[in-house]
């Protein structure tokens, strides 16, 4: 299936309670392989594994979103309201997006850009000035993808954790209703 016919087909909606564990599992896989090509060294902790797996929790503080094809689930992503808690936004009155991941069988398809566009709406709507952002270190096409759309650099929201080191980015939103 061409990327074109994928994203004529893609529904995304509001995640519900059934899709927790597809969205877990969709989220350890994703992460995994993406960053297992990158950073062979990587390893993911069970305890990462089980913050990812966490999605019920994550829809009790933010809005999860999910990208359905044939009905079934191939994407999600995560965007949580300015103050909620486990926000990284560091700007005021910012939504933080989170957890973008798709499918390892769709990668390639674009499915990012409808959950994006969903996710972005969102937070228009909320009346947000900003969506913010953060993106592992040395992992250059996803800072690309954010750039693309309109993302900008901000090392003022920059992380560095324990395990890893986080670059942040920031779109500002015009046209936000309050």
């Amino acid at each position: 299936m061409s990327a074109q016919d994928v994203l004529g087909q893609v529904v995304v909606r509001e995640a519900r309670p059934e899709d927790d564990e597809v969205v877990g599992e969709l989220l350890v896989e994703a992460f995994i392989s993406q960053y297992a090509k990158k950073f062979p060294e990587l390893v993911y902790t069970e305890e990462r594994k089980r913050e990812l797996r966490d999605v019920a929790a994550r829809r009790k503080v933010a809005t999860v979103m999910v990208a359905e094809l044939n009905g079934e689930v191939v994407g999600t992503v995560a965007l949580f309201p300015p103050g909620a808690p486990g926000s990284e936004a560091w700007l005021p009155n910012a939504a933080d997006l989170r957890g973008l991941a798709t499918s390892v069988k769709m990668h390639g398809k674009g499915l990012g850009r409808p959950l994006l566009d969903a996710a972005e709406n969102l937070a228009r709507s909320w009346g947000v000035e900003a969506i913010c952002l953060h993106v592992r270190l040395g992992v250059e096409g996803v800072a690309r993808m954010y750039m693309n759309r309109g993302y900008l650099r901000e090392p003022a929201g920059d992380m560095v954790l324990p395990s890893v080191s986080l670059e942040a980015y920031v779109m500002p939103l015009k046209g936000s209703t309050p």
